[in-house]
């Protein structure tokens, strides 16, 4: 590479770094006027655009990105992200469908398709698509994570709790991942291990409303009003909305009555 090429280049990506997405297209302009055929510089200067709400330009610096390299998967997913933002769902899914079917090993194409099958309520697809991610990618727990909640979504709760405990192989200190997968195990009358990730979820992070909330409700219905009430206390600590602090209140008093 031209030593003065690189020097503007490292300009550009310097400006990209501090949002400067005006001076960054300016410098990536510049560029394409030394070489046209950089895909990369027109993926680049496509994503200044967008930055800058200017989709249309985006659009067009994307699509020469691809005419030049057909095989460049980040410019597939930025021009997927920008329909995606378009709510244009089918633009989205038909690049990435195209974009697979040049580069069939490539795990992120196939995660972001999966999403955005999840965004359009195409479930069986997205399924189908977060499966082929982990058959490339078996340690993929972000396609876990998505699976789970597809099946949650459906009321598969037992192939749910399967993918959210995939996940905690890898995370153990994520008060989200536990809660989701305690909703997954009540939701599946799993009450005690429901409780058990609602407790982890409280000590990886002991400002965890939704946690201490969940626990009283599953501790009433269980019977365990000491228990219930203990929780309730606690989650009253926190700064809730006035009218939820009075519902809960409402509660505690019924178990003193």
């Amino acid at each position: 590479m031209d030593k003065n090429f690189e020097n503007e280049l490292n300009k550009a990506m310097e400006f990209f770094k501090k949002r400067d997405y005006t001076s960054a297209f300016e410098q990536f302009r510049k560029l394409l006027e030394i070489d046209s055929k950089n895909a990369h510089l027109y993926n680049n200067a496509g994503l200044c655009c967008a930055h800058l709400g200017q989709n249309t330009e985006a659009e067009g610096y994307y699509k020469k990105a691809i005419f030049i390299d057909d095989k460049l998967v980040e410019t597939y997913i930025n021009i997927a992200d920008l329909y995606y933002k378009e709510k244009r769902l089918w633009d989205a899914i038909e690049i990435l469908q195209g974009a697979i079917a040049l580069i069939p090993d490539n795990a992120a194409l196939r995660h972001y398709l999966g999403r955005i099958y999840i965004e359009d309520k195409r479930y069986d697809d997205a399924i189908d698509a977060l499966d082929s991610v982990l058959e490339i990618a078996p340690k993929n727990y972000d396609a876990n994570w998505d699976l789970g909640m597809v099946y949650y979504e459906l009321g598969d709760y037992n192939s749910a709790i399967a993918n959210f405990e995939e996940v905690l192989k890898y995370i153990e200190d994520n008060e989200l991942i536990f809660y989701q997968t305690a909703l997954a195990y009540e939701a599946n009358d799993e009450i005690d291990k429901a409780i058990s990730n609602l407790l982890k979820s409280i000590a990886v992070n002991d400002k965890f409303p939704l946690g201490y909330k969940r626990l009283g409700m599953l501790f009433t219905a269980r019977g365990d009003i000491e228990d219930a009430k203990e929780y309730y206390e606690e989650y009253l600590k926190f700064d809730i909305p006035q009218e939820e602090k009075n519902k809960i209140q409402k509660i505690l008093d019924r178990f003193n009555v």
